[in-house]
């Protein structure tokens, strides 16, 4: 697999300077990702979030993302955590190499179904029988500002919920079931959901709905 070309060019530009706000959730990490397993943070971007599970005394955390751009400004300001930059699919680990992988924020970053079905199929190949898939996206959202803008790009893009920003950037909001269903497909079992309200990239705030998926042996 390799990420669209515009999507692409966005994360090593605009994209690359942008600060993500999406969180942990600490009660559900420490819940289902024991934290001697080995942890894949897979699009991890500047890897804020893999210098805050080794910050948690995960021992054993990789992040990985497709952007050149981010992928250096981590290792300047996260110098020791492990970050990689790998630009398309399949990734370089052996099957089942790791007890959980974080999929963050990243499905909303890649618009394509295909992509969205590749990435999540790899991480199911990662990540080995018993371990974990712990994925917080973006669900379509309720209100107008939302809405308008979804029915505003429909047409361009041929989905609804996907999106254009003033930047360049292109984001997808899913249906929930569509969510649950790319985890389902790819050899997982939903255990647990919860939604909460979280900050988005332009300053407002969003609700998200974060899947724990059990790999099926």
């Amino acid at each position: 697999m390799e990420i669209r070309q515009e999507t692409r060019e966005f994360w090593e530009r605009a994209g690359a300077a942008k600060t993500f706000t999406h969180p942990l959730d600490p009660e559900l990490l420490h819940a289902y990702v024991p934290p001697d397993v080995p942890v894949l943070d897979y699009g991890c971007g500047y890897g804020r979030l893999t210098a805050e599970l080794v910050a948690a005394g995960y021992a054993d955390v990789r992040g990985v993302d497709v952007s050149r751009a981010l992928v250096e400004r981590g290792r300047r300001e996260h110098p020791g955590v492990r970050i990689e930059h790998w630009a398309r699919l399949p990734l370089p680990f052996g099957d089942g190499s790791f007890g959980a992988a974080l999929l963050f924020a990243v499905l909303t970053c890649v618009p394509g179904s295909g992509e969205q079905r590749e990435i999540v199929a790899e991480l199911g190949r990662v990540v080995r029988p018993g371990g974990v898939l712990y994925l917080s996206d973006m669900p379509l959202q309720r209100d107008r500002w939302d809405v308008a803008r979804y029915e505003a790009y429909a047409d361009r893009f041929g989905t609804y919920g996907v999106f254009g920003t003033p930047d360049g950037g292109v984001f997808r909001h899913h249906e929930p079931d569509r969510l649950r269903g790319l985890v389902r497909a790819h050899g997982f079992t939903v255990e647990a959901e919860r939604t909460d309200p979280v900050p988005t990239l332009d300053g407002r705030t969003a609700e998200r709905l974060q899947l724990i998926g059990r790999r099926r042996g």
